[in-house]
């Protein structure tokens, strides 16, 4: 899945610091591009026992990739699936390709395949070499793979770029019901303009979030929160941004700290708002580092502390987000302190 950024338009109202500003109305966004809030396409993956996986999975310890999975006792356990679950790609590959030699029509295998070629796991990338998977998979019925066919189809990628026939496999899968088809659907409606599209795309994306989509959560409280589709909610549009948050959704995590933090939809909470903030901080979300810069220069929600918020600043200033009034409440470090903080900003850069 492709990394999100939250829209710049939501801020926090701190001491010394501009009030929070309200959402700019809200203009359609061309189809798969990001909504408002920052909300993007999701790539489905493949999927062994009904759940959503999106990307990758972790990886295991470089070198791991060619080990066998754990030995199972269940004559019925997916090897294939164990495998790749557990980072050992080039023994998902195999397992995949004898489960095809033993029964030309089991797709999951099929998409298991697929999906290893897409992002180049245990095997060289190959997205045309998916694209066939991922076809062969969803004529025998694959929801999953249907929902990626059409994705590609719609990014020109492994295949000819085809608006319509991507669509028309987005409709299939989320006609049964697969949350990612569902979501990436719901975008593209929210992009025509049309009322009634609008309203439908409420209705995939409130399917989706049922089934605990985490980005589709995070679009459903954008949406709520604009009253687009809907009538405008900011207690829904907390719930759903922190349901987003709790299944790992960044941009849902921060946008729920707004709120808790401005006691807008939800009890006003400046502690527990830090923690969240502090949290999608961590997770290297600049709209956060600024956040929490803010909070530790202003002591709201957390002890006051100017290495700590000369320290988010500069994790912030790092990647493009400035901000003068920090410059300002942080000028009088000394050099000392200011070494400290500049350490501490190097720390949560990452590698």
């Amino acid at each position: 899945m492709r990394p999100t950024r939250l829209a710049l338009g939501l801020v926090v109202a701190l001491a010394a610091g501009p009030a929070a500003a309200k959402p700019a109305p809200a203009t359609p966004p061309a189809a798969g591009t990001a909504l408002p809030g920052g909300v993007l396409p999701v790539q489905p993956g493949a999927s062994p026992l009904g759940t959503q996986t999106f990307g990758a999975p972790n990886k295991t310890l470089p070198g791991a990739a060619s080990l066998p999975p754990a030995p199972s006792k269940d004559p019925n356990a997916d090897l294939a699936y164990g495998a790749y679950q557990r980072g050992f790609y080039v023994t998902a590959f195999k397992e995949a390709t004898k489960r095809l030699e033993a029964n030309k029509t089991d797709f999951p295998a099929m998409t298991l395949l697929a999906e290893l070629y897409s992002q180049g796991l245990g095997v060289r990338q190959d997205p045309a070499r998916a694209a066939e998977w991922y076809r062969l998979a969803a004529n025998l019925g694959d929801p999953h793979a249907a929902a990626t066919l059409g994705m590609m189809q719609i990014e020109g990628r492994g295949v000819a770029k085809d608006q319509a026939a991507g669509r028309a496999l987005l409709e299939k899968a989320a006609a049964r019901a697969d949350a990612t088809a569902s979501y990436n659907l719901a975008l593209i409606l929210l992009g025509t303009g049309v009322p009634a599209d609008l309203t439908r795309a409420a209705d995939l994306l409130r399917q989706a979030a049922h089934q605990e989509l985490a980005p589709a959560q995070h679009a459903l409280g954008v949406l709520h929160l604009q009253g687009r589709g809907m009538p405008k909610d900011t207690a829904k549009a907390a719930d759903w941004f922190r349901r987003a948050a709790d299944n790992g959704d960044l941009p849902g995590e921060v946008e729920y700290s707004i709120l808790l933090f401005n006691g807008e939809g939800v009890a006003k909470d400046e502690a527990r708002a830090a923690r969240y903030f502090r949290h999608a901080a961590f997770r290297g979300n600049a709209v956060a580092q600024n956040r929490v810069a803010r909070l530790y220069a202003s002591g709201r929600g957390v002890p006051k502390n100017l290495v700590e918020a000369a320290a988010w600043d500069m994790a912030a200033r790092a990647q493009g987000l400035s901000d003068a009034w920090l410059t300002q409440a942080v000028s009088g470090l000394t050099a000392d302190e200011k070494a400290r903080a500049e350490r501490l900003a190097a720390d949560r850069a990452g590698p």
